[in-house]
């Protein structure tokens, strides 16, 4: 019996997002047989820096894989491998010895916004935006590098490495600094055709090539855990970890959508809209971004910094007294805040929010977006407001579908996953706003399934992604309304007009939040 192979039959995706590290053990036939989800906080000291503590994330990505295990049930031995799922553009400056110099910047950090007119004024931003595939926004670590170089020189010079979450991550469990093509490929530092760094960016920041992780492929393979890392996650000091790829680009294989006109949209605590070509192209007006998922997969979409934070907004400082009540009632309060939303009309009785809070990536590129209630009148209530902020994040999809209608041609369906996912309340908008039909797939967090996906096709279990296409059912289907979308094609109209007109005052609102808001 000594002669005979264990098999290994589970599959675990750790998916390290933005508010939590969300990990799901799944078997081979793509049924989800667990999951675990722990949080850390956001840390916004001033309204333009958004920043996360390193070894927290890393202290739940070891917690959230031990406990999902336990969950499961299952032998250390039973595991094939642990894939990896991202958020993207985070950034981080580290010492010799992997100590972090500064926490973890995020996607949603301002700080370097004035950058934006530097790099495409001074640099030929607009190139390195071909090049790279990642629009020209503070977002974007190379733009953050630019404000440190510039505004933290001692800081820049100290550090030995600047690294992203899921290489600080790999680096404590592996002692090797390595980055995907996928989340290289979304730093404004990687050229997508050469797959290497791209000379042009790294001059622009003044960074060299030895300072960043070595670019890997996403089905790259790490082994080698230390028996303490592998004792505390609950697995074997030889289980293979699966470098995998950054959250957006997995949404994509997670819910299959790989046709044309098939378009994938995740809401989270932020949102995207992406659909798949097979070389890398690049928006001729800079709104959309081009990501690696594998070298003969590219993603082409945008993203919004505002989906389901908004909703958590609303709960936190609009509805405190609500969302108690729906405690009282037993009712989760994001449930309670919906029913409310549903007693009002589609389009809020003519109220728009514009929910641009931590400023906007696509298609508008403008970190000095500022959030805004238009129409509001003496006649709305607390659940039209409620209800418009709902209607906002769905308005700001429509910006981005209208952007990659133009790029890759009209909407045949949207398939829908991310946390907004769970409400047919959230999907059926949608459906009205976008006048397409949604589909929803059988998992909600597609990201961890792609990710899944991609670790059995780096240890040649599968040989290529249509070996598990019937991982993905749709279990849901919506369809628009008509009179909805009716009123849904008035008011989106009217929201971009607001949108233009504001330009030039949320760049002076934003100059004097910057100047007069307390640290």
């Amino acid at each position: 019996m000594s002669g005979l192979s264990v098999p290994k039959p589970y599959i675990i995706a750790a998916d390290i997002g933005t508010t939590s590290t969300k990990t799901l053990v799944i078997d081979r036939s793509g049924r989800v047989l667990a999951s675990h989800a722990v949080e850390y906080p956001l840390y916004t000291p001033k309204p333009d820096m958004a920043e996360q503590d390193p070894e927290e994330i890393f202290q739940a990505v070891l917690t959230a894989i031990r406990a999902v295990v336990g969950k499961a049930a299952i032998l250390p031995g039973q595991v094939l491998c642990v894939s990896f799922s991202s958020a993207m553009h985070s950034l981080i400056a580290v010492d010799r010895e992997l100590q972090p110099l500064t926490r973890c910047i995020t996607w949603a950090d301002n700080r370097s916004v004035g950058y934006v007119k530097v790099l495409k004024e001074e640099r030929n931003g607009h190139d390195i935006y071909r090049n790279t595939g990642t629009p020209i926004h503070p977002m974007s670590p190379l733009l953050k590098l630019m404000w440190f170089r510039d505004n933290r020189p001692d800081l820049f010079e100290q550090a030995h490495k600047f690294i992203g979450i899921k290489e600080y991550v790999f680096g404590k469990l592996f002692g090797k600094l390595v980055i995907d093509y996928s989340l290289a490929s979304c730093t404004g530092l990687f050229n997508l055709r050469e797959l290497a760094w791209d000379k042009q960016a790294l001059e622009a920041c003044g960074v060299r090539p030895e300072q960043l992780s070595e670019p890997v492929s996403t089905t790259h393979v790490l082994q080698g855990l230390t028996a303490g890392h592998a004792a505390s996650m609950g697995l074997s000091a030889d289980t293979p970890f699966v470098v995998g790829a950054s959250d957006g680009v997995l949404a994509n294989l997670g819910v299959g959508a790989f046709e044309p006109g098939v378009y994938a949209v995740t809401i989270g605590t932020s949102g995207a809209v992406r659909g798949v070509v097979r070389e890398p192209i690049t928006d001729p007006k800079g709104r959309l971004f081009c990501y690696a998922l594998k070298e003969d997969f590219w993603v082409v979409g945008g993203a919004i910094n505002n989906g389901g934070i908004m909703f958590r907004w609303v709960r936190d400082q609009l509805a405190t007294a609500e969302a108690e009540e729906g405690r009282r009632r037993g009712m989760d309060p994001y449930d309670y805040l919906t029913s409310l939303a549903r007693e009002v009309a589609p389009g809020s009785d003519g109220l728009i929010f514009l929910p641009l809070l931590t400023g906007e990536r696509a298609p508008y590129w403008n970190a000095n977006a500022r959030g805004v209630f238009f129409g509001l009148s003496l006649y709305h209530q607390k659940k039209h407001m409620i209800r418009a902020v709902l209607e906002g994040v769905m308005y700001r999809i429509h910006s981005v579908v209208s952007a990659l209608e133009e790029l890759s041609g009209p909407t045949r369906e949207v398939r829908a996953s991310g946390g907004f996912a769970r409400s047919s309340f959230w999907l059926q908008m949608m459906a009205d706003v976008l006048n397409a039909n949604v589909a929803v797939p059988n998992t909600i967090e597609s990201s961890g399934l792609g990710a899944a996906q991609l670790g059995m096709l780096a240890l040649g279990e599968i040989k290529d992604f249509s070996s598990v296409h019937d991982w993905m059912q749709v279990e849901q289907s919506l369809r628009a309304s008509e009179p909805n979308h009716d009123v849904y094609q008035q008011l989106t109209k009217i929201y971009n007009r607001v949108y233009h007109q504001l330009k030039d005052e949320f760049d002076a609102i934003a100059a004097f939040q910057q100047i007069h808001t307390k640290s």
